[in-house]
């Protein structure tokens, strides 16, 4: 059993981003969808400041893992991913930013283009 995923939302997402990628002919879904595949411990954390950093103002960024709120996020970016912590969603939020799921924002995004991978 090792190696295989137990949360059905996981399993899910992961079933509906290859179903996607292909559909629409966009990589960034089957890349998202074998990330999420591997094992949780090295699934990335990034923390709020590493979007301060790298992110430009009004650019979407996708985590594969999860989002945390240490540091300051002053640009207005939307942020999907798999999970985020309650002071990373605020901090985001409070930056005129938006929180949202993997699976949002491929409803939103079908080809998947104009976004950035992070972690």
């Amino acid at each position: 059993m090792a190696g295989k995923k137990e949360n059905p939302e996981l399993v899910e997402l992961i079933r509906e981003l290859k179903m996607k990628s292909k559909e629409h002919k966009a990589p960034i879904w089957r890349d998202i969808a074998e990330r999420l595949e591997r094992p949780l411990r090295v699934w990335p954390e990034v923390n709020v400041s590493r979007l301060e950093r790298y992110a430009n103002d009004g650019e979407t960024i996708i985590v594969p893992g999860k989002v945390l709120g240490s540091g300051v996020l002053t640009k207005k970016v939307t942020v999907a991913a798999w999970k985020f912590s309650r002071s990373a969603r605020e901090k985001i939020e409070k930056a005129g930013g938006r929180v949202i799921s993997i699976r949002e924002l491929m409803d939103e995004n079908p080809r998947g283009t104009n976004v950035r991978i992070m972690g």
